[in-house]
């Protein structure tokens, strides 16, 4: 079982454009390349070291005091005075919270986050799960065509993260339009007048997200309300902003990346023959194809660290101050880890040693849940459309600095 053949040619590494639409179609390739040639290897275009390897990815993770996370959410493309307007009239503010906190406090705010995600919570939540991913296969047509994206794969997680979270006071439709503009503006590279517009929608991300923290309303047992209860070291309450930060991410992480798992494991199994019908029936492998998707073709492709001190990494000296791209999609297909990375085993005898969801004290929070969800989803679709077929052998796809999934599932039914 193989997901779509890559060019056998190494490309030329001066040649690469992390957002363009060579690398956005087709990574592995590049990623081959880099990993056998310059596995340690600094980028003019972005100006980051990429990092390919899976040991070195690895070992960046798991050493957090040389390898920082202050700069996990800073804006790629930089923000023009006009945006940056736009977000400072709108309060916005992203302190140190979960991703980019490596500081004393992130341990005990991480828990808080953690027990929304634990195991016994993604088990309880397995029926509401199943309901709302059958109320949306309900509402597509049972013949002709339709996209699973938008209104399955995308909608799943968000309306889950709303019910499992307390989320309230805000449709599903407006939640995934702020959140596909904040992934944009600060993991894309739009241009200026398209900096302004997104600008404008994480503005009233922010000012939701603020109003919705501080107005002291959340209902008891809710997302919000634990983190408004939480006390800091020194006894004081969590600060709004820090709050803010954290739902910011969690919000997004829970919804959009999700969102874009579903959307590649749906798109992978109806493109693999077989396939289809067998995740319909066969006990555990939905959550099989879920894992070897997640090592191949995650959605969270790569994430940033930035050196706290002069270090030296895969046979390269960096200064302190180097700002690092941790290639997580290149490490899963790393030959000296997985044989055959380029087939899709959901059998794999390594099948969870991938670094989808990171590794250590910044290892995602949410990957049961998304693991969960994913395979509901699978299972879900295979069973009520039986017949579908993809419409078509390609489509669009989001090509952003660290996500990177399809944006239309096409089928025939």
């Amino acid at each position: 079982m193989t997901s779509p053949a890559s060019g056998a040619s190494a490309p030329v590494l001066d040649a690469l454009d992390l957002f363009g639409d060579d690398f956005t179609r087709d990574p592995y390739p590049w990623l081959r390349s880099l990993r056998a040639e310059a596995p340690v290897h600094f980028d003019a275009g972005t100006g980051l070291w990429l990092v390919s390897r899976y040991r070195d990815v690895r070992h960046v993770l798991l050493t957090p005091d040389d390898f920082l996370p202050d700069n996990a959410q800073n804006a790629v493309t930089p923000l023009p005075f006009g945006a940056l307007r736009v977000l400072a009239r709108a309060g916005f503010n992203l302190p140190p919270a979960l991703a980019n906190n490596g500081t004393a406090g992130h341990p005990a705010l991480r828990r808080v986050v953690t027990r929304f995600f634990n195991a016994q919570r993604v088990t309880a939540a397995v029926p509401m799960i199943e309901r709302i991913a059958d109320e949306l296969l309900d509402a597509l047509p049972s013949a002709g065509s339709c996209d699973l994206f938008t209104p399955f794969a995308q909608v799943l997680p968000c309306r889950v993260l709303m019910e499992l979270l307390g989320i309230e006071g805000v449709p599903t439709a407006t939640l995934i339009r702020w959140s596909d503009a904040s992934l944009e503006l600060f993991w894309g590279r739009p241009a200026p007048e398209r900096q302004l517009e997104l600008a404008e929608l994480v503005g009233e991300f922010h000012r939701w997200l603020t109003e919705t923290v501080a107005n002291g309303q959340a209902r008891p047992g809710s997302f919000v309300r634990a983190l408004t209860d939480h006390r800091l070291p020194d006894g004081e309450r969590l600060d709004v902003p820090t709050a803010v930060a954290a739902c910011f991410f969690v919000f997004i992480a829970g919804q959009s990346t999700t969102g874009q798992l579903i959307a590649t494991v749906l798109r992978r199994a109806l493109t693999e023959p077989g396939m289809w019908a067998r995740v319909a029936s066969e006990e555990g492998l939905a959550q099989g194809w879920v894992e070897e998707v997640l090592r191949r073709e995650p959605p969270v492709t790569t994430w940033r660290r930035v050196t706290a001190r002069p270090v030296g990494l895969g046979g390269v000296d960096l200064p302190q101050g180097a700002q690092l791209l941790l290639m997580l999609l290149g490490s899963g297909s790393d030959p000296e880890v997985f044989e055959t990375p380029e087939q899709l085993c959901p059998h794999r005898g390594n099948i969870r040693r991938h670094l989808a969801f990171g590794v250590g004290r910044h290892r995602c929070p949410g990957a049961s849940l998304a693991r969960t969800e994913a395979a509901v989803a699978l299972a879900a679709a295979a069973q009520r459309l039986p017949g579908a077929r993809p419409a078509s052998a390609d489509g669009p796809m989001l090509g952003l600095l660290s996500f990177r999934a399809p944006l239309r599932v096409a089928v025939s039914l």
